[in-house]
């Protein structure tokens, strides 16, 4: 899930479409007492269809590159992002290949010196995504190729809408206010929410933030670190007050996002909630947590609403995706296995699983999902793509920022709490 260059992403529809544990770690390009070379490859898919998609992509890379051996681990996205892959690089072990997200962190593991640049070593496949991988550069550079971008929205039970005589997806803030009042008479909890993680609460104010903040505004925060535009107190008031609604499911403050029955896509795969705000890999993830491990029929998926009399862009999206990169001491197959992993044949085959939505176009007609297909769709109308703020505004601005958002949900910090936190921690760069 989650996360993203220091520039706002411009993607309109030409452009979209044109472990172990540390200490068991094997160095960056481990060569076996025979010569062979074994890479170690660590992804976040740990639930749904697309940890099978990775371990047949391992194995069929190795049946295909005699002498090379692929080690494959999937590890809980925050753990993998938070503290996995920081510590493996600090620490001179990191794997060859490994989860990248863009923005602030990207642009530090660059200058740290630990990603190996790509563009000489595959660059047809970094031409194959198009503009999906300006996220992914810095200085003109590749450092990262995405294989999955796609736009947040609401993840909802189609059966519990009728139910509740919800007969079209809200298109405005008050039709979603509306709706969460009608969905009451269910018995399930209007939306869930899985703020135990944080980074779930955090992206309702991302939201507001996208709606209430214009575009210029937007881009100024992630070049210039400028949060002084009302709109940032703004939407941390519309935020309070929406939470004020009660929408959410009792104990969302320590309701996981993506783990088990009792996390917050839990709760929709099962029932017990009409709706869940969340990204384009949510179908899987959903999917992955029913009785028979498979997307249910129920599922539906709308953008999340406008805001009348808002100062942003009514079209704007949030969102982005998830790349991989290779160590900067990782040896040259590392190139070679991230090329297979985002061929045409490997990126098919994730459309087809319901993984997501893949970054190569020729791989669009193997989405079988009619609600990844909806997001493509809502991803190519989308007038600019911005990427998740705190991926945006890197690790300092953005934990500073997340703290803030879930203090608020908490009832013990103000929407202006949240903007002088990410002033504090701007100071600080």
């Amino acid at each position: 899930m989650n996360r993203r260059s220091t520039k706002l992403v411009a993607l309109g529809a030409g452009a979209v479409l044109a472990a172990v544990t540390l200490a068991g770690c094997s160095p960056a390009g481990d060569d076996g007492d025979d010569g062979d070379v074994t890479l170690t490859w660590w992804h976040n898919a740990t639930s749904g269809p697309l940890p099978a998609v990775w371990e047949e992509v391992a194995t069929d890379f190795e049946a295909s590159h005699p002498g090379i051996k692929v080690e494959q681990t999937g590890y809980q996205n925050e753990e993998l992002q938070r503290t996995l892959i920081p510590n493996a690089l600090a620490s001179g072990d990191a794997p060859d290949l490994f989860q990248v997200w863009p923005g602030g962190e990207l642009r530090t593991q660059v200058e740290n010196g630990y990603l190996m640049p790509l563009d000489d070593a595959i660059p047809d496949t970094i031409s194959s995504v198009g503009a999906t991988v300006n996220p992914w550069q810095v200085d003109g550079k590749t450092y990262g190729i995405p294989f999955t971008f796609g736009i947040e929205g609401f993840w909802y039970n189609t059966d519990l809408f009728e139910q509740a005589g919800v007969t079209e997806a809200p298109a405005t803030l008050d039709d979603l206010n509306a709706a969460v009042e009608q969905l009451r008479s269910t018995g399930a909890a209007p939306i869930a929410v899985g703020a135990g993680d944080k980074w779930p609460a955090a992206h309702w104010w991302y939201q507001f933030a996208l709606h209430s903040c214009s575009p210029e505004t937007l881009q100024a925060a992630e070049t210039e670190y400028d949060f002084s535009d009302d709109c940032w107190v703004e939407a941390g008031e519309q935020l309070d007050a929406f939470i004020k609604t009660e929408p959410f499911q009792e104990g969302f403050l320590g309701t996981p996002a993506q783990q088990g029955a009792g996390s917050s896509a839990g709760l929709v795969a099962n029932g017990q909630a009409a709706m869940e705000l969340m990204g384009h890999w949510n179908a899987g993830t959903i999917g992955g947590l029913t009785a028979d491990q498979q997307v249910p029929e129920f599922l539906g998926w709308f953008p999340f609403p406008g805001i009348e009399g808002a100062a942003g862009d009514p079209t704007a999206a949030l969102g982005g995706g998830d790349g991989f990169g290779c160590s900067a001491e990782a040896p040259p197959e590392c190139a070679e296995l991230l090329e297979y992993v985002m061929s045409e044949e490997v990126q098919k085959k994730f459309a087809a699983s319901g993984s997501g939505i893949p970054t190569v176009p020729a791989a669009m007609d193997s989405l079988e999902d009619p609600n990844l297909k909806a997001v493509a769709e809502g991803l190519s109308k989308a007038s600019f793509v911005q990427l998740w703020l705190d991926t945006a505004f890197g690790t300092t601005v953005g934990n500073a920022m997340n703290e803030g958002i879930v203090n608020l949900f908490a009832g013990t910090g103000t929407p202006e709490d949240i903007v002088k936190k990410m002033q504090d921690a701007a100071a600080t760069l």
